[in-house]
């Protein structure tokens, strides 16, 4: 079964694009309440590989998270497998107000879909957060 979320981001698509694979950033951005990204690598190329260590807040359990790019259009879409074979694909449309990125994704078959859902949608809304806040700083 496929997920789709999405969200819109009012900055431009180079700085959108930028904040979402530089791993400066990516560790910024990729949490939620029960988690954050510690470490993140990123090859940004067909066949190249995202590596994420992700660890819980309250200081317990970690895990890696790997995937390897399958599909790439530089400000455009991003689409990779990973390392358990769920596709992921993201679309960044270009709009007058700025960005909008559409998620599509491969459900867990542990998970609840809505749980999967809301799960994803909030990193998806900090990274649009995190995205608008630099742009204003900026």
């Amino acid at each position: 079964m496929k997920i789709n979320i999405e969200t819109s981001i009012a900055a431009p698509i180079a700085d959108t694009w930028r904040a979402f694979n530089n791993p400066d950033d990516i560790v910024q951005w990729d949490a939620s309440d029960d988690w954050h990204t510690t470490r993140a690598s990123n090859d940004l190329k067909v066949g190249g590989k995202l590596l994420l260590r992700i660890k819980a807040n309250d200081g317990g359990m970690g895990f890696d998270f790997a995937a390897t790019y399958m599909q790439i259009e530089l400000n455009r879409l991003i689409e990779f497998r990973d390392d358990e074979g769920r596709v992921v694909r993201l679309d960044f449309v270009e709009t007058d107000k700025g960005v909008t990125i559409r998620q599509t994704f491969d459900a867990e078959s542990t998970q609840p879909e809505d749980q999967q859902r809301t799960e994803w949608q909030i990193v998806l809304d900090r990274f649009a957060r995190y995205v608008e806040r630099q742009c204003t700083t900026a």
